[in-house]
């Protein structure tokens, strides 16, 4: 027996992005980086500003095809992930700065080479984690001090392992928040799952808005198109208007529709995936009410749930007036056809009447064509005959008399047969 040729590279995908592991305290700086048009990432960019990071602190390269990667650089482990539409770097440092979220937490990634970017910047987030305070009130005070009140999420995570918290805001040096207080008997997976977590929420949370954006720039399209179409459906039995020109305007918003959801399919259906991973990375951290504060699953099901149903209302109402437009063109066509059918009757029944006036004017032809005939016949025929029946005693003018029916009766019969011979 032989393997199938992928068994072990689909095997191994199973294990190629395994969870960090972190030590308490430490930080966390992560990225995601995509293009305007993320489907048509640069893959070749994106891993030559990887290596161009590796290399400045003279760390291994991954494998040539490789969208995945860990290693170390400087004081720093960091893991690097290329997705569909974006590519993540999160860098690992352990300790803790002595200002909490102090920009340079993030220093593994320098300036000069994020500028150098070959993409913008989707989601940037800094995590601090550290032990568990003693007393709930100190972790409290320090929550409040660094994060905004109105907008905090609290939540103890794991069966109670750690306490997670963050605002969803972007702070003044462009990165999202989020305070890990871990409980001193977790293990150090266990702390990286958590903060993976975090992670994988803000980048897919982030990347499903972008549905957003689209539902609402369609929403304008859709609205001015819906009056339009809603017209020329409640006027299909108008009878003041040819169907013809309202067909050819029907089967042009129709084209229309198809041509936005044709561009909005690849978003949408990107979101609906998004979406279902925030929700389910939300419920993999199993949280429980933390000092009667909200919970990541409500702050979600509070802001971030009604972006969703404005994307999915979107995309249903664009399927409805595609459906509606196919429907109304197809009564259209019905009713042209009809009215084709009855012109093509018409123009059958004229053709039939010109048939007949055509046939009883070739018989009328006939008529005549048989008496000329006839006519020039008998002339020559007498011209023949005079020098014999003088013989006999018989005059021209009576001779003429004798052969006429005999000449027309052979003319009709010989005009029946050439005009059986033609049918």
């Amino acid at each position: 027996m032989t393997d199938h040729p992928l068994r072990y590279a689909l095997v191994n995908e199973l294990h190629a992005r395994p969870f960090p592991v972190l030590t308490v305290p430490s930080t966390a700086a992560f990225m995601a980086l995509m293009e305007d048009d993320g489907a048509g990432r640069d893959r070749a960019g994106d891993r030559a500003h990887l290596l161009a990071l590796l290399d400045r602190h003279g760390s291994t390269h991954p494998q040539p095809n490789a969208t995945h990667f860990s290693g170390p650089i400087g004081r720093s482990e960091l893991k690097w992930e290329s997705h569909t539409e974006f590519v993540t770097y999160t860098a690992f440092t352990p300790g803790l700065s002595a200002r909490p979220f102090d920009p340079t937490d993030a220093a593994s990634f320098p300036q000069d080479w994020r500028d150098k970017a070959p993409g913008r910047v989707a989601a940037s987030v800094l995590i601090r984690v550290e032990e568990l305070p003693v007393s709930e009130e100190a972790m409290m005070t320090k929550l409040e001090t660094w994060f905004v009140a109105e907008s905090l999420a609290v939540a103890r995570v794991v069966d109670g392992s750690a306490v997670v918290a963050g605002d969803f805001r972007i702070d003044p040096d462009g990165n999202m928040r989020f305070a890990v207080f871990v409980r001193p008997d977790t293990g150090a997976r266990r702390v990286g799952r958590i903060v993976q977590r975090l992670c994988e929420i803000e980048t897919y949370r982030a990347m499903s808005m972008l549905g957003l954006i689209k539902a609402r720039e369609l929403t304008t399209t859709l609205n001015a198109l819906d009056p339009r179409l809603s017209a020329l459906v409640t006027g299909l039995d108008a009878q003041d208007r040819p169907a013809e020109d309202a067909l050819h305007d029907l089967l042009a918003i129709a084209s229309e529709l198809e041509s936005l959801a044709m561009q909005s399919s690849f978003r949408f259906g990107a979101t609906t995936a998004y979406e279902a991973i925030v929700t389910q990375r939300i419920q993999a951290l199993r949280e429980d009410r933390l000092s009667g504060r909200q919970t990541f699953g409500e702050f979600m099901m509070r802001r971030y749930d009604p972006a969703m149903r404005t994307v999915k209302s979107t995309a249903a109402r664009l399927h409805s007036m595609a459906e509606r437009a196919q429907r109304a063109a197809e009564l259209l066509r019905t009713r042209v056809d009809v009215e084709r059918s009855a012109q093509n009757q018409m123009l059958l029944a004229s053709m039939d009447r010109r048939a007949d006036l055509a046939l009883r004017l070739q018989h009328t032809v006939e008529g005549l064509s048989v008496v000329a005939i006839s006519y020039y016949a008998v002339s020559l025929a007498a011209y023949v005959a005079a020098p014999l029946v003088e013989e006999i005693g018989v005059t021209k003018p009576l001779a003429m008399a004798l052969i006429t029916p005999i000449v027309v009766l052979a003319v009709w019969l010989a005009i029946r047969r050439i005009r059986r011979s033609m049918n």
